[in-house]
């Protein structure tokens, strides 16, 4: 504990007095609020047979759901990690790197923590399987614990497409957003009209148009100013309220099971507008919170949620699911109806209880993403082949496409174990594509990061020597 605490005085007495202290602050917000909000918002009972089981509460709670135009902090982190991408993707720049070797780098904050999650659930499925466990019921425990990795498709493919989309907003600024929410409501009327298929496509228009405000905000386009801020968030709230008391959108931002049209999963029109709410408030804000976070024990309280962000996130669905079990095994676990007095009272210690579950699983898996964050070791690898593997990683021209493969791999991978069906039966608790294809898009991106770029006069090949005469 004494040197983790010392390693994080050490980020934070380190920070540069130009980095945007409040986008760190607003990550690790988003990301607390989401595990809050999940925690908060299941009901857990038993059904008929005696099994426990898992839903959500909205439905029962209709008078909490305008709660989730305040808890629904997702565009949040977007919004956030467009403007973080934007200023590490203009450092590697500036540096002379190439969009590919960003990429490379960007992997190591993201897949290493989900490879640690992923390789947990897989061997905790198939040990259970070892001791004659329920298939269907192993599945849907692992399907809940890697409910956290839908975000993760999401996010991979936004990150992959900065490049070309920071270059787009370089050259036509905030039309860039605008095309893209036009793109969003062009899904929605589909999706009202029956067309559910058409408007999957808001997965990633609806992402990207937030993504694209965090380029907005770094380069300035976006200054922190009532001018700006006020009428974005009047602006926001106006046409929500539109939407939502008017329109055909429901009122909550968090999918209610049973509603025909959501406002997240895909991203609607009613979300976008939640998200600029939420960028009027940021930009009113930013400001004060800058001199708060000049304090150094509230700097290095954010500094420390930052370095293990990934799998406090990744994480607290697994935590929920390792205290209900305990707490059922003890046969203490308490059932309160949805609503009722003692199920709110059971919010509280729910909550403590589930932090410190967390907390364990933090310490152990979280020094994972940090050491992630850094460039692994080079890798020593001798293949008695022509196409040596070590040498086609290192080749510039192969980097970009190699990147390019491992992430959307690793993307499709995890979008396959979402879509499969919670009770199918699976070996190992998920489709076995999902498993092979994942570790195989790490692994390469794991060699990437590993392996340094080739300069210019070593990629080139050797020229080919002249055979020595022979005297005759």
């Amino acid at each position: 504990m004494g040197t983790a605490l010392r390693e994080v005085r050490r980020l934070a007495e380190q920070t540069p007095p130009s980095r945007e202290r409040f986008i760190d602050l607003l990550r690790a917000v988003s990301i607390v609020a989401v595990v809050l909000g999940h925690w908060l918002a299941t009901v857990v009972g038993y059904d008929e047979h005696g099994e426990l089981t898992g839903r959500s509460a909205l439905p029962d709670l209709p008078w909490a759901q305008p709660l989730t135009w305040l808890v629904q902090v997702m565009p949040v982190f977007f919004f956030v990690g467009g403007y973080a991408n934007a200023v590490s993707l203009a450092a590697e720049r500036r540096r002379g790197g190439k969009a590919a070797e960003w990429l490379i780098k960007r992997s190591g904050r993201l897949l290493p923590p989900t490879t640690a999650l992923v390789l947990v659930l897989g061997g905790g499925a198939l040990a259970a399987r070892l001791f004659d466990a329920d298939p269907a019921r192993v599945r849907t425990v692992v399907w809940l614990a890697s409910i956290p990795l839908w975000f993760l498709v999401v996010y991979l493919i936004v990150v992959a497409l900065t490049p070309p989309m920071y270059a787009l907003h370089r050259r036509y600024g905030l039309a860039v957003p605008l095309v893209l929410v036009g793109l969003v409501a062009v899904g929605d009327v589909a999706r009202l009209l029956g067309h559910d298929f058409w408007g999957d496509g808001n997965f990633l228009f609806g992402w990207l148009a937030v993504h694209q405000m965090g380029f907005a905000w770094r380069d300035g386009l976006l200054p922190a100013r009532p001018r700006v801020a006020v009428p974005l968030l009047l602006a926001g709230i106006g046409t929500l309220l539109l939407l939502t008391l008017v329109g055909p959108y429901p009122i909550s931002m968090i999918n209610v099971p049973g509603e025909r049209l959501h406002n997240m999963s895909p991203p609607s029109l009613a979300l976008l507008a939640v998200a600029t709410a939420q960028l009027g408030v940021a930009l009113l804000l930013r400001d004060r919170a800058e001199r708060w976070l000049r304090h150094t024990r509230r700097w290095m309280a954010v500094v420390a949620v930052n370095s293990v962000i990934m799998t406090i996130f990744l994480w607290h669905i697994s935590a929920a699911i390792l205290l209900t079990a305990a707490l059922d095994v003890a046969g203490v676990l308490p059932t309160p109806e949805a609503g009722s007095a003692a199920w709110l009272a059971w919010r509280i210690p729910l909550l403590v209880m589930c932090s410190v579950v967390l907390t364990l699983l933090v310490a152990i898996f979280g020094p994972i993403e940090v050491r992630g964050a850094r460039r692994p070791r080079r890798l020593s690898l001798s293949l008695r082949t022509p196409a040596n593997l070590a040498r086609l990683a290192s080749c510039p021209a192969f980097r970009l496409w190699l990147a390019m493969a491992g992430f959307a791999g690793a993307a499709v991978a995890l979008l396959s174990n979402s879509l499969w069906p919670s009770t199918a039966p699976t070996a190992s608790g998920m489709p076995a594509v999902t498993l092979i294809t994942y570790l195989v898009c790490a692994a390469v991106l794991r060699l990437l990061r590993s392996t340094p770029p080739a300069t210019e006069a070593e990629s080139r090949p050797a020229p080919h020597a002249s055979p020595p005469s022979r005297l005759v």
